[in-house]
């Protein structure tokens, strides 16, 4: 190795050690202990509080937040924020949404919408904190990017006003929960599955073999339910009636131009003319325009400081990633029901 990569292994091992060092030197008490962690760790990667990055200049009195929902809404099991990978970090956001609705220089939300949707359980959890913020009276546009549908358009039905662009997929209204079954497959190989239970559908779903009348019939009124929910989300939002929205919600996609025509957008255009919009609806011209990020050195950056972290248990590998990911969207042996696009 040369001079350069021989000084950085050096730093590398000098921070290891010393992260060692710390962890089982001083007092025996945990909480103290964990204390101590959190400080050389604040020292190594930077702090998992929210910063501010600051989007345009302005008012900083009347404020308006950029928010970002990008991917599937699923909850990975990720700390919020240094050390979240690429893509949705749920916690994250939670972390963002509930930080505005404590700023009372923050008038206004700009949610962009990039999502196929994702958990039911994640999805309305988003949609919780959004009335939250709309309840202290801070205004929320939202504008969808190429995708918002199901679980994305769930989260954005309640919004002021929404934008579009023509090609933006929306629609999607509905939920769904498959399996793959393969009990036919296994009794042409002559195989068969044993199973004691306490209760005659304490195995549903079980893809060995195949579902009794009864149990679709459980499922289907626990999809049912959810799908309610979905419609009331949409008529409440919308101001739509119930009965013109379950014409709408069938599952079916729409673009931009036919979610104008049929209630479900308020307006085409891109983000930039969404922000205008709001600017000059809610008399917010001169307001500054921000995001939410967190402050990270420049270790945090770097391929020994991404190594040492997750040595640490601080961030996850893409192993584990995955796993988590898999656990929060159910598996062919327990599916779970989803807000989500069913082309994804």
């Amino acid at each position: 190795m040369n001079k350069r990569r021989w000084v950085a292994v050096g730093i590398f091992g000098v921070v290891v050690v010393g992260s060692i060092l710390v962890s089982v030197m001083g007092s025996s008490d945990d909480q103290t202990e964990k204390n101590n962690l959190t400080t050389v760790q604040s020292i190594l990667y930077g702090s998992n509080e929210l910063a501010e990055n600051q989007l345009e200049p302005g008012d900083v009195d009347k404020r308006i937040v950029k928010v970002t929902i990008d991917g599937t809404i699923a909850d990975t099991g990720e700390s919020s924020g240094l050390f979240s990978s690429e893509g949705y970090n749920h916690a994250f956001v939670l972390q963002q949404l509930q930080a505005i609705q404590e700023d009372d220089s923050i008038k206004a939300v700009l949610l962009e919408v990039n999502s196929p949707g994702g958990g039911v359980y994640e999805s309305a959890e988003l949609a919780r904190q959004i009335h939250l913020i709309q309840d202290k009276k801070k205004a929320l546009y939202v504008s969808m990017q190429s995708m918002a549908a199901s679980g994305g358009y769930y989260i954005s039905a309640s919004a002021d006003k929404i934008f579009a662009t023509d090609e933006t997929i929306t629609g999607s209204i509905g939920v769904i929960s498959s399996s793959l079954n393969y009990a036919g497959l296994l009794e042409k190989l002559g195989l068969k599955e044993q199973t004691y239970k306490s209760g005659a559908l304490k195995d549903m779903n079980a893809p060995t073999k195949e579902p009794s009348e009864e149990e679709k019939n459980v499922m289907q009124d626990y999809i049912n339910s959810s799908y309610e929910r979905f419609v009331d989300i949409v008529a409440t939002g919308r101001k739509l009636p119930k009965e013109t929205v379950y014409k709408l919600a069938d599952g079916r996609i729409y673009d931009g131009s036919q979610a104008v025509k049929n209630g479900l957008v308020d307006e085409i255009g891109y983000e930039d003319q969404a922000l205008a919009a709001l600017r000059k609806d809610k008399n917010l011209k001169h307001a500054q325009v921000f995001e939410y990020g967190t402050s990270s050195t420049g270790f945090a950056q770097t391929f020994f400081g991404a190594k040492l972290a997750q040595w640490q248990g601080l961030t996850q590998s893409p192993e584990t990633r995955l796993t988590k990911v898999i656990e929060s969207i159910g598996t062919q042996s327990a599916p779970k029901p989803m807000y989500m696009y069913g082309g994804e």
